[in-house]
């Protein structure tokens, strides 16, 4: 079944067609202009976390430094192991010596002391403590350099191309790299974790320690603090990588995610993140154009049930991510997975809907169904079979 129908954000006026015709005639995608945000950044990119469509970059796959950015990778590997069942928030590590004699950004563990899972992962999301991310992998792999290889083989999963860590700390050490769009692929992976904003949301807290000492700890990407929707991020300095900063924001149904690299001081990337979310949010829209909390108009038909069609909906809604005033005619597919037969469940998968534009496929969703449907018993087809009759 098919229905076509146009989407329109605002009218397009004839000026503005004329003038985004010379403008694409120039350039063939976003990711390709200049620097027309004028950014003293080295690296930079911004792009909507939903659609992955880039919509500003710069020297974005120029290979240098991230400092503290590789522990994205680091939580990220945590919060799937805590995922799989290998990892739990409530359990307690011992640290050894080695993780407690980490330098740099620190929340001071105690050699041999014991620690929850979840505190080690607030001091690395909010304070970037070294020393917590060479606990937590030495927990899962037993010693640095073996996660590490994880590190290096998830990268590799998310086709980051222009990556290598080391280290699981961003600690300056030769043959470690990464670039804005990579930074941008696995901290998109990250923010798919709920557990992850449980953490990226803290200003200040406190840090326990064992024998009722604690320590003090204060957010370092401020944007949560000061930017209308930052909710997550993760800051990074070391002298080789420059001041760097991966952030998401969300506004009504649209979140960006922005990067910069080696920005010259942290006055800077903070000012530079915010004007690409501000240029995001004022010039882009993420428009609703199927709800998941309503019917669709189609039913499917249902074999050997006793209701012969069945209500659907789609499993999640589907945003279309375009520029303001912006016409779009699109194709809606609804498509159900061959013969349906009873019995039914209600949220079973049932068909997808597809989205297209230009013959071209840019979203699919599965559709479920909204109602239980019983098999028919031979009583049911019995009274078929007498209704037929018409006695």
């Amino acid at each position: 079944m098919k229905q076509r129908f146009s989407v329109f954000f605002i009218f397009l006026a004839i000026t503005f067609f004329m003038s985004s015709l010379l403008f694409f005639s120039k350039h063939k995608t976003f990711a390709e202009e200049k620097n027309f945000l004028h950014l003293e950044s080295n690296q930079a990119i911004l792009l909507d976390a939903d659609s992955k469509t880039i919509v500003y970059s710069h020297n974005e796959k120029e290979a240098r430094p991230i400092a503290s950015m590789c522990k994205i990778m680091t939580l990220l590997l945590c919060f799937e192991n805590i995922d799989n069942g290998n990892l739990s928030l409530d359990e307690t590590i011992t640290i050894s010596k080695n993780a407690s004699n980490m330098g740099g950004s620190q929340v001071f563990l105690e050699e041999n002391g014991e620690y929850k899972v979840h505190e080690l992962i607030k001091s690395i999301v909010v304070a970037s403590a070294n020393d917590s991310c060479v606990a937590l992998a030495e927990r899962l792999c037993g010693n640095e350099e073996l996660f590490v290889e994880k590190m290096n083989e998830r990268a590799k999963q998310l086709k980051m191309d222009n990556t290598n860590f080391v280290n699981c700390t961003g600690l300056p050490k030769d043959g470690q790299f990464s670039c804005a769009i990579d930074v941008s692929k696995m901290f998109l992976e990250l923010i798919s974790h709920d557990d992850y904003f449980k953490f990226s949301k803290i200003w200040t807290d406190k840090f326990e320690h064992p024998n009722d000492r604690y320590t003090e700890i204060a957010n370092t990407n401020k944007l949560i603090r000061f930017y209308e929707g930052c909710d997550s991020g993760k800051t990074g300095y070391t002298s080789q990588a420059g001041h760097c900063l991966v952030a998401s924001a969300k506004r009504n149904d649209m979140r960006l995610v922005c990067v910069v690299i080696n920005a010259p001081d942290s006055k800077t990337r903070f000012k530079e993140v915010s004007s690409m979310f501000n240029y995001g949010f004022s010039n882009y829209t993420n428009k609703l154009i199927v709800d998941n909390t309503s019917p669709l108009e189609q039913k499917f038909e249902v074999v050997n049930g006793k209701k012969d069609q069945i209500e659907i909906c789609t499993e999640n809604p589907i945003f279309l991510f375009s520029k303001k005033n912006q016409k779009r005619n699109l194709e809606v597919v609804v498509k159900p997975n061959g013969i349906i037969k009873a019995p039914i469940i209600k949220n079973q998968r049932l068909g997808t809907i597809s989205v297209y534009e230009d013959g071209v496929l840019i979203k699919e969703e599965n559709i479920v169904s909204l109602e239980n449907v019983d098999k028919k018993s031979y009583v049911d087809y019995l009274d078929d079979t007498i209704l037929d009759w018409n006695i």
